[in-house]
């Protein structure tokens, strides 16, 4: 099974989700939301169950973020290759990838999964060594893997002109390539 088309079905991505998604804005509040999330469960430890209202908001921005910004003016920016970058690694059964963003794809979501490992005792425990620890591992895992999904997609506009065209602003499709 395919984690990351599993996690694309779940939030329930279609072409103009992730056209939307490609916004800095979209990346950058997803980004921050990650420790306000951990914060907020964090805080149960001083509010009680009043954490749980902050809790449940944050998860409903996290799944509507992608959906909530408008597609950027210049898509050309680190944060819209980026989620172009994701898009194309998920199309890899159809347009296959350097198998170098393959392995680092696989490992540095391994290390961010370990490190939600770790998060996720830390914040059960109230252990805040564990917690960092996890937060830290988990966030800079993730956001290497997202540096590394730049990477491929300039990778594929290489050799996949049709990767090429979702730089444009208003691109009129921005389906992932189809192998020939």
């Amino acid at each position: 099974m395919d984690l990351f088309a599993a996690l694309e079905r779940l939030m329930r991505m279609d072409d103009q989700v992730w056209r939307r998604h490609a916004s800095p804005w979209s990346v950058w509040t997803r980004v921050a939301a990650v420790p306000l999330l951990v914060l907020a469960i964090w805080s149960r430890m001083w509010i009680g169950w009043w954490a749980a209202p902050a809790v449940a908001a944050i998860v409903v921005f996290l799944f509507a973020n992608p959906r909530l910004f408008p597609p950027p003016r210049q898509p050309d920016n680190w944060a819209s290759k980026a989620t172009f970058g994701e898009r194309a690694y998920l199309a890899r059964r159809s347009v296959p990838i350097p198998a170098h963003h393959r392995r680092a794809a696989v490992v540095l979501t391994t290390v961010s999964f370990i490190g939600a490992a770790v998060l996720v005792y830390g914040l059960v425990r109230l252990e805040i060594t564990a917690t960092l620890v996890g937060l830290c591992l988990m966030a800079g895992a993730k956001l290497w893997f997202v540096d590394r999904m730049v990477w491929l997609f300039e990778d594929m506009c290489r050799t996949e002109p049709c990767y090429r065209d979702w730089l444009v602003p208003e691109p009129t499709s921005q389906e992932p390539c189809r192998t020939r």
